[in-house]
């Protein structure tokens, strides 16, 4: 193709290089004398293939933000169908992993922006990845190739529960071939973070089936494993992108951008403790500021309840002195984390799948001597809570105590101090509840909630309960308005420590 002219106008000049659909050309636009971009369709595609190519012109020729590649013309001639884009000089943000952490706070914030310019125009990439973006000589990313974009009058031209993208930087929702919405480019933004800010992507596997199974299912590895003075708050903000449940994310690439301005760059110590009080940062330009913070607690929960444990991550990290790096629903996987990650402090509950907490106990107080244990769980036996202690717990404190009493004894264990929460000294009577609070709920709106804290999802509450999916949501919205809750999780948690259902009932389902 080289010394060939398109349509008497487009002179290709370079091959620039060969994708799954395309070849790029650098050509000569003779008649506005400007270098552009030939993106030629590869012959023999499928003809929804070449939908989605064009579908490209139509996404990204609403667009007109300095990071996202313009797109020029579109056009054909005999077998060649074939794209005109902005030429963009420049590297690809591959040649950025990895970087260091303004790096990856400085590109990628003018990702996020750029993407929230397309959002606001219900524009979903689907295919963020460092292949896709550019950063010019003057440090200026580029977003490219918007072949996967949906706009939001476009009609579909994959079919449902089709695999489209790049597996490792596909989002839980996407692998599994589910409706996307703007959250899913927040997701692969996070993976393209998580590699410039450690050199390595968080999920990585031979087989196709098996990547795609750990981006729906498996925590990533927390990045200052792999990068130990990457500062804390900056992991914070490319975990939250990386939750697998889209809620739990960051909601609008704006947010992200903000969250990702307000990191602070320093000398963080390669590990964490809740002894450091005081932490130096610095500006952008390089001056120094003391400035006085709250320690930073590194937290991994132990719960096979996964709707507390969820519930219980979020309003940790609603609190800006913890940092939960890990989950696990049984012992042996907490055994795992806990040796794998060695955080502050290891929130404990005792019955889980596999090995129970008291089993392990002993192992983590031998293996990870410095990790401080917390017990927090539904048992309020005295003989639960003596052999805790004899096992080498550091606190015992109740599921149904109250939440700043658990933070409070978060920090005191970090402080070597001994904690036991309110009622741990004395029996407690199971059940007794307030008979005026019992009756805020009725029989459906319990049942309801029980099932949302034994981890279902609407379809199935519905299809347990014999119930419409419309009176599910119905009975969810008055729930939470009574317990004052502001989503699902937060009703069934206040439900379970109002005794309005209870640790048997759950264990029942």
């Amino acid at each position: 193709m080289i010394g060939r002219k398109l349509n008497n106008r487009y002179q290709i000049e370079e091959h620039l290089g060969d994708g799954s659909t395309a070849t790029v050309y650098k050509a000569l636009d003779t008649k506005l004398g400007r270098q552009v971009a030939l993106k030629i369709l590869l012959p023999h595609v499928r003809e929804t293939t070449r939908k989605r190519f064009f579908q490209e012109a139509t996404a990204a020729a609403q667009l007109n933000h300095p990071g996202i590649m313009s797109i020029y013309d579109l056009g054909e001639e005999g077998d060649h169908h074939f794209l005109v884009v902005e030429y963009v000089e420049g590297a690809s943000l591959s040649a950025y992993v990895p970087t260091t952490p303004e790096q990856v706070v400085n590109l990628g914030k003018q990702i996020a922006d750029a993407l929230e310019y397309a959002h606001e125009r219900q524009i979903i990439h689907r295919d963020i990845k460092p292949a896709n973006i550019k950063v010019t000589p003057d440090g200026q990313v580029k977003i490219m190739d918007l072949g996967l974009a949906l706009p939001k009058e476009a009609t579909r031209v994959t079919a449902d529960g089709m695999v489209i993208g790049t597996p490792a930087y596909l989002s839980p929702e996407q692998a599994q071939g589910l409706p996307l919405d703007l959250r899913t480019d927040i997701y692969s933004l996070g993976i393209v973070l998580y590699e410039m800010a450690t050199g390595h992507l968080p999920f990585d596997a031979d087989e196709i089936p098996a990547l795609l199974l750990q981006q729906v299912k498996q925590p990533p590895p927390p990045p200052r494993l792999i990068v130990p003075n990457l500062p804390v708050e900056l992991e914070r903000v490319i975990l939250k992108t990386l939750e697998k449940n889209p809620s739990r994310r960051f909601q609008t690439c704006d947010a992200l951008s903000s969250a990702l301005q307000s990191v602070q760059f320093g000398v963080v110590p390669a590990s964490s403790t809740a002894m450091n009080a005081h932490r130096v940062t610095y500006t952008q330009t390089g001056s120094s500021t003391p400035r006085r913070s709250k320690p930073t607690i590194r937290i991994l929960l132990a719960d096979d309840h996964t709707i507390l444990r969820k519930t219980l991550a979020s309003f940790l990290e609603s609190h800006d002195e913890f940092v939960v790096v890990g989950e696990a629903g049984d012992g042996d996987t907490a055994l795992q984390q806990v040796l794998a990650l060695l955080p502050d402090v290891l929130l404990l509950d005792l019955n889980m799948p596999g090995k129970g907490g008291l089993e392990i106990l002993p192992m983590v107080r031998a293996e990870a001597p410095n990790v401080k244990v917390l017990v927090l769980t539904g048992r309020e036996e005295d003989w639960y809570i003596m052999r805790a202690m004899r096992s080498g717990a550091h606190g015992y404190v109740l599921k149904s105590g109250d939440e700043n009493e658990l933070l409070e004894g978060i920090v005191k264990v970090t402080q070597g101090q001994m904690v036991l929460g309110a009622g741990v000294a004395e029996k407690i009577v199971g059940g007794m509840v307030n008979s005026t609070n019992k009756a805020l709920l009725n029989d459906t709106e319990r049942h309801v909630l029980l099932h949302v804290a034994g981890g279902l999802e609407n379809p199935d509450i519905a299809r347990h309960l014999g119930l419409s999916q419309g009176a599910v949501i119905e009975t969810l919205a008055r729930s939470m308005n009574k317990l004052n809750a502001k989503d699902r999780f937060e009703a069934a948690l206040t439900a379970l420590r109002e005794g309005f259902i209870d640790l048997n009932e759950l264990h029942d389902l």
